[in-house]
C-alpha cells in the first residue's frame, strides 16, 4: 500500500494506492485543510482500509515479458526524472507560502528597529532638554 498528500491548489488530497496479484487499487480521500501527522496517522489506522476494501474496480497491471528496448528505458527513465512528482505543487505552495511569511516578518522587524531608535532618540532629545533648562 502507498499513501501520498498533495496539494492539488484547492484542497490537500490523499491517494491511496494497493497492488495486488498484478492488480491496481486506487482511491482519493480529501483531507481539506493541510493536514497534521496526527491526522495523516488517523486516517492510516480507522479509514485507509476501509476506504480500499469499499472498491470494487480493479486495474490490471500489464506486465511486459518480452525485453525492452535499452535506449527506449533509458529515455523513459530520464522523462520520469523530468517530470515532477505528485507533491511538488504542494511544496512549491509551500515555498510560497514560507517566502511570504518571510517577507512580512522582515518588513515588521525593520518597522520595529526604527521605532526602538525613534524612541531612544527622543530620550537623548529629551535628556539633553533638562541639562540646559537647568543654567
Amino acid at each position: 500500500m502507498k499513501l501520498t498528500v498533495y496539494h492539488d491548489g484547492q484542497y490537500w488530497v490523499g491517494v491511496v494506492e494497493e497492488q495486488d496479484q498484478g492488480k491496481l487499487k486506487a482511491a482519493r480521500y480529501i483531507f481539506g485543510t493541510e493536514p497534521k501527522d496526527e491526522q495523516i496517522l488517523q486516517f492510516i489506522r480507522e479509514e485507509m482500509g476501509e476506504l480500499i476494501s469499499r472498491l470494487s474496480q480493479e486495474v490490471a497491471i500489464k506486465s511486459s515479458e518480452t525485453k525492452a528496448n535499452p535506449k527506449r528505458l533509458a529515455r523513459q527513465a530520464a522523462c520520469e526524472l523530468r517530470r515532477k512528482g505528485v507533491s511538488s505543487y504542494a511544496q512549491e505552495a509551500l515555498k510560497l507560502e514560507y517566502e511570504k511569511r518571510k517577507l512580512e516578518k522582515q518588513a515588521y522587524s525593520k518597522q520595529q528597529k526604527e521605532s526602538t531608535k525613534a524612541r531612544i532618540r527622543e530620550l537623548k532629545e529629551k535628556k539633553a532638554k533638562e541639562k540646559h533648562r537647568g543654567h
